[in-house]
């Protein structure tokens, strides 16, 4: 199960074919590090992926749908703030240390060869402070907050910290980082409500489902690169099943999301954004079905347009029923 599919087989199999990546040692060469401060903060946003939205945008609808589910409706504003900018901080920090951990391996992946971190523009002491920078803004964001929410915020800091050392040991460092993002929403929950119900519980378990999902997609972009350098996967593990396993996951999903919206008993605008979102699902299935690289990196991009219907037909149906009782 942990070779890698058959249709993928003549790449690995013929690693010459393309031009080799640089290691981390030879690329540090090529560049020399910046001196000017413009140049400098430029690198540290591309080491924070400041210029790819996508990633904090999957990180921000699980966190909305936790914020709306939790006051059944329009959340503190207060709370939308601190929780909206905290998606961003923590997503930075979360790229950022990820990086750090993954220096050995970025320089072997075609498509990471050209971080910050591998060709030398940032050093790992500079990425090391600039995630405790990140870190600190995120403290301070969250002691704004109550006590259960301050308590849970240390173990999404953990979670996001153990997530990239993962893959050197485990197929799995996909469901840890459905943990990692979905771990927003119990603390939404807490923030907002002053307690984590079962519904806070159920989309946690959807979150981790989806994250699950469409990061094996994206790790099906560098699956050739990662099997060469020994790192881990669940797009390695499910091998030529890789497809069926993230359907039956996104199944889980969608079916999670489904009683979601039973026991908050939503309607209408609910039913169209899970259908919505089943139909992006689709598409993304679709465009994957010859895993071919750049083809999974265009399914896994469409992944937050699920989580952004779902929140919207939330967002709809309960101001519907604020409406409707005023």
């Amino acid at each position: 199960m942990s070779k890698a599919p058959k249709s993928q087989a003549r790449r690995v199999a013929h690693p010459a074919s393309r031009t080799p990546a640089s290691t981390p040692a030879q690329a540090s060469l090529a560049v020399s590090p910046p001196r000017d401060w413009r140049e400098r903060a430029r690198n540290y946003a591309l080491l924070m992926r400041l210029d790819k939205p996508v990633g904090w945008l999957l990180l921000l609808w699980p966190t909305y749908w936790g914020l709306w589910a939790a006051a059944k409706g329009m959340p503190s504003w207060s709370l939308l703030v601190i929780f909206s900018l905290g998606v961003i901080v923590m997503r930075s920090a979360g790229c950022v240390i990820n990086d750090y951990a993954d220096r050995w391996l970025d320089g072997q992946v075609k498509r990471t060869a050209q971080r910050p971190l591998v060709d030398g523009r940032v050093t790992p002491r500079e990425a090391l402070m600039v995630f405790g920078a990140l870190m600190l803004v995120a403290l301070v964001l969250v002691a704004f907050t109550n006590t259960l929410t301050i308590q849970l915020a240390f173990g999404g800091a953990a979670l996001a910290i153990a997530y990239p050392y993962l893959k050197r040991h485990t197929h799995l460092p996909q469901l840890w980082l459905g943990a990692a993002f979905g771990w927003s929403v119990p603390m939404a929950y807490a923030a907002q409500k002053g307690e984590v119900d079962q519904v806070a519980w159920l989309l946690f378990l959807a979150n981790v489902l989806w994250s699950t999902a469409y990061d094996t997609l994206y790790a099906m972009v560098d699956r050739d690169d990662d099997l060469k350098a020994g790192s881990k996967s669940t797009a390695i593990l499910f091998g030529d099943m890789d497809l069926v396993a993230i359907g039956l996951i996104h199944a889980g999903f969608l079916y999670a999301m489904w009683l979601v919206g039973a026991r908050l008993q939503l309607g209408g605008a609910y039913t169209i954004g899970w259908c919505a979102a089943l139909a992006v699902i689709v598409l993304q299935h679709w465009l994957a079905r010859s895993r071919d690289r750049d083809a999974c990196f265009r399914a896994f991009r469409l992944s937050h347009w699920a989580g952004a219907a779902l929140w919207v037909g939330m967002a709809v149906d309960f101001a519907r029923a604020t409406a409707e009782a005023v």
